[in-house]
């Protein structure tokens, strides 16, 4: 008896169920979320992301941070990630629907970043911590990122008010500054983008 074609079935089946399970059920339940209001404030939830953050994505991406870091809150019960303050709230797929990709990230070689522009919201302290972490977070094994940055002649004995303020054993040397790049910027108004907190029923 030819076995083929039952054979040639149970495959089909067993590849049509896996992409169903997959791709065809996740679609359904998450492709058509649309933004809530948020009844205490009245905010419209999730907001796409324009301008220098939508840029600052692709400089996320293009600078291999995903390889690092994670945007995905784990609920309790499977983590700390709320009790390191991580987030407020586990993630959910209504988080992500303006994300395009979603960088959810596969590792946390440094901590999750879903709400660090709630976290850190200082421009300052970003700028500081791309261009070298050693300032902001000392023994940290992020590499500097200083070729978002340009060293530059002070101008008419007027510093820059973009300079970087930096401690002395990281300042450039007397009469030049340090400014960051528009890919710093943009980078940075990505990450204070980041505010994963607005209390969404499905997140309880």
């Amino acid at each position: 008896m030819n076995f083929g074609p039952l054979i040639f079935l149970g495959i089909f089946l067993s590849l049509a169920s896996s992409w169903c399970g997959l791709i065809l059920i996740p679609l359904f339940q998450f492709g058509k979320m649309e933004p809530v209001t948020i009844e205490m404030t009245g905010e419209i939830y999730p907001q796409p992301k324009g301008g220098e953050a939508k840029q600052g994505m692709s400089v996320y991406r293009s600078n291999g941070c995903i390889y690092c870091h994670s945007q995905q809150v784990r609920p309790r019960g499977f983590g700390a990630d709320i009790e390191r303050g991580w987030g407020s709230r586990r993630s959910v797929g209504r988080d992500y629907i303006y994300d395009n990709p979603v960088l959810l990230g596969t590792m946390r070689t440094g901590p999750d970043l879903t709400n660090i522009g709630q976290r850190q919201p200082s421009e300052d302290w970003h700028f500081s911590h791309l261009y070298d972490p050693q300032i902001t977070s000392p023994g940290s094994n992020m590499p500097p990122y200083r070729f978002l940055f340009e060293t530059r002649p002070i101008r008419n004995g007027v510093v820059s008010e973009n300079a970087l303020k930096l401690p002395a054993n990281f300042a450039p040397e007397d009469g030049f500054e340090i400014v960051p790049k528009k890919e710093a910027k943009a980078l940075v108004a990505y990450l204070l983008s980041l505010q994963a907190t607005a209390p969404l029923p499905e997140a309880r």
